[in-house]
């Protein structure tokens, strides 16, 4: 051991670690690691100005960006049972759920609000993936009915954005079934010649892709979001063959078709504006 190491370093650590910055005030990108100043990643819309990367966002956050002077009033959900199969693995299901709603203040992986954007009255319904992988269960199935039929009652645009893993394992079936029930809901929106407008942000997987999630009369997704029904390993498993780059990301599959456009978080709110007038005016002519 050299002076270098046994003086010098422990010197200069201790000498940085005093001058520590509070952690509140930063947020290191994941991408790039750049650190970026709290108040300068708010102003950017929560990406990050080195690399372009977005943030996942809280409900309550998407909601301010996307709402008119961001405000907007959340709608009371349906309860369902808590655990209908009495579910247990390490944790008791009953017990993942206590800590997803003391983690995140929500009472599942999605809230829905109601309010103008572009003063085009809207039902938007964001998922939360800190509320355990934003896994659809039935209560994400009943809030997705109850957006829609919100939208009916208000003759209003609906927009679902997901960031989810798939369906909740520890609902079984009953999860699953939440697949074909939210299809049927849509169907009866589009019967109203009501707009549908999914924003597939990161990631968008599972059954929430096999889904509601690709069922939008347009489809739009976030930069670099990560898109698809399996994981990429399992595919390459299954074909025995390497995947391309960028394979399930948002620039992948608007370049194949799978998805209408991608769009930054700072174009967002005008471009959906754009749609929304567009499909509400078309509507109203008929």
């Amino acid at each position: 051991m050299n002076w270098l190491t046994s003086y010098v370093r422990p010197k200069m650590n201790k000498a940085i670690s005093a001058k520590d910055i509070p952690d509140h005030l930063w947020t290191t990108c994941p991408k790039c690691g750049q650190m970026i100043f709290n108040k300068s990643l708010e102003k950017s819309y929560f990406v990050c100005t080195g690399c372009n990367y977005h943030f996942r966002l809280s409900p309550q956050q998407r909601f301010s960006l996307l709402f008119d002077g961001g405000k907007y009033t959340t709608i009371h959900l349906p309860k369902v049972k808590t655990d209908p199969l009495h579910f247990t693995d390490l944790k008791k299901y009953t017990d993942r759920l206590k800590k997803a709603e003391k983690d995140t203040k929500q009472e599942d992986a999605i809230v829905v609000a109601t309010g103008l954007i572009g003063k085009y009255p809207a039902v938007v319904g964001v998922f939360n993936f800190d509320f355990m992988g934003g896994s659809m269960g039935t209560a994400v199935g009943e809030a997705i009915i109850t957006a829609v039929e919100l939208a009916i009652l208000q003759e209003a645009a609906l927009i679902l954005v997901p960031a989810s893993g798939g369906a909740r394992m520890q609902e079984g079936i009953l999860s699953l079934m939440q697949m074909p029930r939210t299809v049927l809901a849509l169907q009866k929106l589009k019967d109203k010649g009501l707009p549908y407008i999914a924003l597939l942000s990161d990631p968008t997987t599972g059954g929430v892709t096999a889904s509601f999630a690709m069922l939008g009369d347009v489809a739009l997704a976030e930069p670099g979001a990560l898109i698809g029904f399996a994981g990429a390993r399992v595919i390459e498993q299954t074909i025995h063959a390497k995947l391309p780059d960028g394979f399930q990301r948002s620039e992948y599959l608007m370049q194949h078709g799978m998805i209408d456009d991608v769009v930054e978080r700072k174009k967002l709110r005008k471009k959906l504006i754009n749609i929304i007038g567009l499909l509400l005016d078309t509507k109203k002519s008929v």
